[in-house]
């Protein structure tokens, strides 16, 4: 009979370990003999607790604990004691989990089971995670570690490192922690533990929640649901549910936020989960907050703070207290409003959680901004932002994190700026809004250039605008979008900031910038090929878009489809400006106005941020090359084909034209057709003066299509064998002075706090001290003849705005090209260059 129950047992692990719950359980309970009567009721324990039937899993490891004492087993002892934490621990009750993990613990280290208490120490760790210790926690993840790594343990390991990632992550270190939550899936998927990969999709999930990158974060999440829901964790089901739809909150779906939100409270109670019930009502009345059902949103959230406190989980608790603090001042209660984000910070401080009391100084802030008490709004403000700044100085080199973080929590940057204005500080709030343009694109900046970031960073705000200012050819403008309202500070040398605003009157910078494009946009007929693309299709086609047919933009003021933009933006100011220079640092929307079409009179170009102006403007004189061309033109791209083999990207006969037109003038051989890979575009373009691209982009983001590369790994090319990514493009260092992009969509991108992230971004990181971009589509022919007009004016000696002006009133005078789609899409971003080449 012992061998028998041996073999059932046996039996009952394999399947247990195949995840087939119901067949282990079908085993266990045939196994009659006392000695093994203990560890089967551990098994069947453990096995209730994968299904989520705790309760069930508590009475058979009291059965397990009972029977190891009986029969002396002080292993068997300190195995029933860790089952029973880890029950407790399922359900929300983390202080008799610890207690029960220090007793096995204790018992693994009395009889020399190093695999047992590694075990433990992580049990350990998971309970004073939950209670919000996190340093504890992550002292008892590495000793865990440490232990599997000398015993072998690859399954511990991966799953501990899984669990130090959401250490990390709830400590604000990100990058950290996603490194931690790679590990884990490595090793889950190296080790077949199905279970531990799905949760290892939905950690890195929640990590890119929190950096802002929804859509990445929804991706990671649907894998975890796909995955738990085959191995039947209906607990970890549960929480899935609630993190897509914590997700789809965040991108203001509101209503299948909380579909998702009630299945997780289902899932919960079902498997009387507290803190997970405790969550979901927790999400549910963020959902309704958002909703404006304030009242409804409290009810949920008091129900969320009392199970945070019977669970004694201290971390929720706090963002609980911030969330009624919330409701209760969008109804008008200021005073408990204050109080309960007071609560919330004073558990952040408790913890030492840097992005917590980031987002707890900024509640309080907005409670003094809206009481009447700006100087204290002020003093929150700044902490808020301080904090923020410090979590993100910890993503170090991710560009693409810190952008979406800084997208994420731009809400406390604009409050801050605007209460300084309430308060009469135009200066300070000028130099506010400056701090926090563009930051990541400066990290990487400081890096191209060699500054040193330490003492860069120490400037006060007024040191760098002063710098900037004294590199200002003439004067700038500097814009800042909160709501519908637009701030305006005009700059020039050794004058005195000058402040206006003005509101858009019936919607938004988004609406207006919509429709504005849409206006752009109409015509009828399409006069040849334009040089669009569009790989996030599946068939790449180039698009034919419409021609518009409206009349020019004159200085003096006929009605047409960029007036509404002019009176916008250059209206307000208008008696402020002098000379027929401008530089202008947008914001929002705005980043994507054709601002070089605006004006007859003045030559206008961007600029991401004063302080990126001041390092690009201020490298060396010998950091950017004076010499050298590369002209690439119409890439050979027949090799992309459809499934039935056929090319989809059409030649650009133009853009060949054109860049052998260009070459004739800079006695330079272009790169056309098949010469013109990808890989021999990245080589070429690292030490010349100018680098010019005429071939298709992308339209949402202006990435390139080039030549397949030779070398590859597959006869059809994939698109990282032609595509100009802008993760290229970063990885290089220029010299260029002049980068023209004459593609469809050059200057378009994501439009962040950051700026607008797109292919004209990523070239100014790699280097580039200028950079001519197309806004929308454009015509093959007519880019051609604006291009020969462009450098004509430069190869005379002009500037590059001085040569866009003189392009684009060719065009604009023409007769069958004076519709605003042709001449007004370029605009020139960064420094205004003047280029040394031969006349021809």
């Amino acid at each position: 009979m012992a061998g028998e129950g041996s073999t059932y047992r046996n039996l009952g692990n394999a399947y247990r370990s195949l995840v087939n719950f119901k067949q282990a359980i079908e085993y266990y309970e045939k196994i009659r003999d006392r000695a093994g009567e203990g560890s089967t009721y551990g098994n069947l324990g453990n096995t209730y607790r994968s299904l989520g039937n705790f309760k069930q899993a508590i009475e058979y490891h009291e059965k397990y604990l009972s029977i190891a004492k009986e029969v002396g087993d002080r292993a068997g002892e300190g195995r029933a004691y860790g089952n029973l934490g880890n029950a407790y621990f399922s359900l929300g009750k983390f202080k008799q989990a610890v207690e029960y993990h220090e007793k096995s613990i204790s018992i693994a280290k009395e009889v020399g089971d190093r695999a047992g208490e590694g075990r433990t120490y992580r049990h350990l760790g998971n309970a004073y995670f939950s209670l919000g210790n996190f340093k504890q926690a992550v002292e008892y993840y590495e000793k865990s570690i440490s232990i599997a790594k000398e015993v072998g343990d690859r399954a511990l390991e991966g799953s501990t490192y899984g669990n130090l990632g959401n250490a990390y992550h709830s400590l604000g270190n990100f990058k950290q922690a996603i490194q931690y939550f790679e590990k884990c899936l490595s090793i889950a998927k190296e080790v077949g533990d199905r279970a531990r990969e799905g949760s290892a999709y939905g950690n890195l999930g929640s990590a890119y929640l929190r950096l802002g990158n929804f859509k990445q974060a929804i991706e990671y999440y649907e894998k975890c649901l796909s995955i738990v829901k085959g191995v039947g964790n209906r607990a970890t089901e549960g929480s899935a549910y609630g993190n897509l739809g914590i997700a789809y909150h965040y991108l203001g779906n509101f209503k299948l936020a909380i579909e998702y939100y009630e299945k997780d409270l289902s899932i919960a109670k079902e498997v009387g989960n507290r803190a997970g019930e405790g969550s979901a009502y927790g999400n549910l009345g963020n959902a309704y907050n958002s909703l404006g059902d304030f009242e409804l949103a409290i009810e949920f959230y008091d129900k969320c703070l009392n199970i945070a406190k019977e669970v004694g989980d201290r971390a929720w608790e706090g963002s609980t207290y911030g969330n009624l603090g919330n409701a209760y001042r969008s109804l008008g209660n200021f005073k408990l409003a204050m109080e309960y984000h007071e609560h919330s910070l004073c558990i952040c401080k408790e913890f030492e959680d840097c992005l917590g009391e980031g987002v707890a100084w900024y509640w309080q802030g907005y409670d003094h901004e809206l009481s009447g008490s700006l100087s204290n709004a002020l003093s929150c403000y700044r902490l808020s932002t301080i904090h923020f700044d410090e979590t993100r100085y910890s993503l170090k080199s991710e560009d693409e994190w810190k952008i979406s973080f800084r997208d994420l929590y731009r809400m406390s940057y604009t409050a801050l700026w605007r209460t300084l204005l309430k308060n009469g500080e135009i200066e300070e709030a000028l130099y506010a809004a400056e701090k926090s343009r563009a930051q990541a694109l400066m990290d990487i900046l400081k890096d191209q250039y060699g500054i040193d970031s330490q003492s860069f960073s120490a400037l006060a705000p007024n040191q760098t605008l002063t710098a900037a200012l004294q590199l200002l050819p003439s004067q700038a403008v500097f814009v800042a979008l909160d709501e519908n309202k637009i701030t305006f500070w005009v700059l020039r040398k050794d004058s005195k900031i000058s402040f206006r605003q003005n509101e858009i009157a019936n919607g938004s910078a988004d609406l207006l910038m919509e429709t504005i494009l849409k206006g752009i946009s109409k015509g009828d007929g399409v006069r040849c090929e334009n040089r669009s693309l569009d790989p996030l299709r599946s068939d790449l086609s180039c698009s034919k878009k419409p021609i518009s047919e409206e009349t020019v933009l004159p200085s003096s003021s006929t009605v047409n489809s960029l007036q509404p933009l002019y009176d916008v933006l250059l209206v307000p100011i208008a008696d402020l400006l002098q000379g027929n220079e401008l530089i202008v640092v947008p914001d929002g929307p705005f980043c994507l106005a054709p601002y070089s079409a605006l004006s007859e009179s003045i030559r206008i170009r961007t600029v991401p941020s004063l302080s990126a102006f001041n390092v690009i403007v201020g490298a060396p004189e010998d950091f950017h090359s004076k010499t050298g061309a590369l002209l690439v033109g119409d890439p050979w791209l027949k090799e992309v084909t459809n499934k039935k083999g056929e090319p989809i990207l059409k030649e650009l006969p133009c853009a060949k034209q054109e860049v052998e037109m260009i070459g004739q003038l800079l006695d330079t051989t272009p790169l056309t057709g098949k010469s013109a890979t990808k890989a021999e575009v990245l080589k070429s373009m690292k030490s010349v003066a100018l680098v010019h691209i005429a071939a298709h982009g992308c339209p949402k983001t202006g990435e390139i299509a080039l030549a397949p590369n030779v070398e590859r790994k597959s006869p059809i090319p994939n698109e990282e064998d032609f595509i100009l990514k802008m993760s290229d493009v970063q990885t290089i260092s220029l010299r260029a002075r002049l980068v023209v992009l004459s593609c469809c969509h050059s200057g378009q991108g994501e439009v962040k706090s950051e700026g607008v992230v797109g292919i004209a971004r990523a070239f100014l990181c790699a280097g580039a001290r200028s950079v001519l971009v197309s806004l929308w589509a454009i015509d093959d022919e007519v880019t051609l003849l604006f291009m020969r007009s462009f450098y004509q004016h430069l190869v005379d000696g002009k500037s590059a705005s001085a040569a866009l002006q003189q392009a684009m009133k060719s065009i604009r005078e023409s007769k069958q090209y004076c519709a605003i789609k042709h001449w007004a899409p370029f605009v020139l971003v960064g420094d205004d260059v003047t280029l040394e080449f031969p006349k021809k």
